[in-house]
């Protein structure tokens, strides 16, 4: 039986044109996601003011902490499923397909219970104050309550993409942002819910999305498809997705290290309008980053599928194309950032303070980024071959080895920008080790594909 999209076009069909069919859907995916975060920073800072916009900086460590479990099941699974169809084993990838969906029940359920109750002391850890802690946890209380949702959500995209739909999952995500954006002014402005009204914009839109990606998923002319018997935890599919998803998981929790040391250090040499400033800023950078990260979404597949039949010589083609286009792109962040900060800060607050604050550290934050583009596509690359040592060692050494013992070190000697300029001399000597780690790989494939 024939499959519309089916996964074996990524062992044959030309490179560059399996990488826009891949990569454009995804980036648009994550594009317009990250636009979904920079609305809602807009509507929160517009409808409630700039220190919601503070409170909704203090949630991104519990954040990125929820998003490390979910990249723990969601990546993993979707390169095993990637691995599994180029090695034409079908059944394999059904059973990974039915562990992703219990594990991820299971991980949000757990997820929840454990931080609900526990929350304002684990936002006052996150460096709330008096005034920014009930806009925190108005906020995070209903996330919380939706985590399943999400978790479910973007584990079932991450395996729409690696099964050979990467259309149906940009539109599960387009679906999500745009009911997003419809609910969250209703929500905050005509119900007046505030803060309250955008957290459940989020859920109820990732919500739709998520009964779209069922329903998919349900129909048995699917190449992958709910059924019977793959829904039990098998040792080997959970062993094998976690270890590849470690790295992620890993580099998540070490970002919800960072935000913290950020956010404490802002706080105590600039005050709550630091913290805000960098929220604003973090997520016009992660506008940048959702585009790298949706080229990063379209090579997987085709890496793995590729690494699975082991056509390597396709291997170093895709990663060498994905390189160069995310360093083009983080290169028009870096120049768009520098020279137009403030017109772009104007967009999500009046307050003068909140703007001048976050324009000295958008200088900072946008220092080297074009060499952003090239870390993040090299560590990928580790990843989606499955080499999840060297993908993990990769994360950490930016995080742990020489981001976080500057926002230790640098801010007290240079206080606040201490704290903004360590994240450029972490990219930027995290950059040089990945590179020597990449071409010592890619002299490996070279030689073997011409044996």
């Amino acid at each position: 039986m024939t499959h519309t999209n089916s996964p074996a076009t990524l062992g044959t069909e030309r490179i560059a044109k399996l990488l826009k069919g891949y990569a454009i859907p995804a980036i648009i995916a994550m594009t317009a996601s990250s636009l979904y975060n920079i609305a809602d920073s807009i509507f929160i800072g517009h409808g409630v003011g700039a220190m919601a916009i503070a409170g909704l900086a203090l949630t991104f460590p519990l954040m990125n902490l929820a998003a490390a479990f979910g990249s723990l099941v969601g990546v993993g699974a979707s390169t095993l499923v990637s691995v599994k169809l180029g090695q034409q084993d079908h059944e394999g990838a059904n059973k990974a397909l039915g562990n992703v969906l219990t594990l991820n029940i299971l991980i949000g359920i757990v997820f929840t219970i454990v931080c609900l109750p526990l929350l304002d002391p684990i936002l006052y850890f996150f460096g709330a104050g008096e005034q920014t802690l009930s806009y925190a946890r108005d906020y995070m209380e209903i996330i919380l309550l939706g985590n399943v949702v999400t978790h479910l959500y973007l584990g079932l995209n991450a395996v729409l993409r690696s099964s050979g739909h990467p259309r149906m999952a940009m539109y599960a995500t387009l679906t999500s942002v745009v009911v997003n954006c419809l609910l969250n002014p209703l929500f905050i402005f005509g119900f007046d819910w505030g803060i309250r009204g955008s957290a459940w914009a989020t859920v109820v839109s990732q919500l739709i999305s998520l009964a779209w990606q069922l329903a998919h998923f349900a129909n048995p002319r699917q190449l992958l498809h709910f059924r019977k018997g793959i829904y039990r935890l098998k040792t080997e599919f959970v062993k094998s997705m976690l270890a590849i998803g470690l790295s992620p998981f890993l580099m998540n929790l070490c970002a919800c290290l960072i935000v913290l040391l950020i956010n404490l250090g802002l706080k105590e040499h600039g005050g709550d309008m630091a913290i805000g400033a960098y929220g604003v800023v973090n997520r016009i950078v992660f506008l940048f980053i959702m585009v790298i990260m949706g080229l990063n979404q379209g090579m997987q597949p085709i890496v793995g599928y590729n690494f699975g039949a082991r056509r390597f010589d396709r291997v170093l083609t895709v990663t060498k194309l994905t390189i160069g286009w995310a360093v083009g792109v983080a290169t028009f962040g870096f120049l768009v950032c520098q020279l137009f900060p403030s017109y772009i800060l104007r967009m999500f607050t009046t307050e003068p303070e909140l703007i001048r604050e976050a324009v000295y550290g958008m200088h900072f934050a946008f220092a080297v980024f074009p060499v952003v583009g090239f870390q993040m596509v090299a560590s990928n690359f580790f990843l989606s071959v499955g080499m999840s040592k060297q993908a993990i060692f990769l994360s950490l050494t930016r995080q742990l080895l020489f981001l976080i013992p500057c926002l230790i070190i640098l801010p007290r000697f240079f206080g606040i920008a201490g704290v903004w300029v360590s994240l450029p001399v972490a990219d930027l000597t995290a950059s040089i080790l990945t590179a020597f780690m990449l071409v010592s790989q890619f002299r490996k494939f070279s030689a073997t594909t011409h044996l």
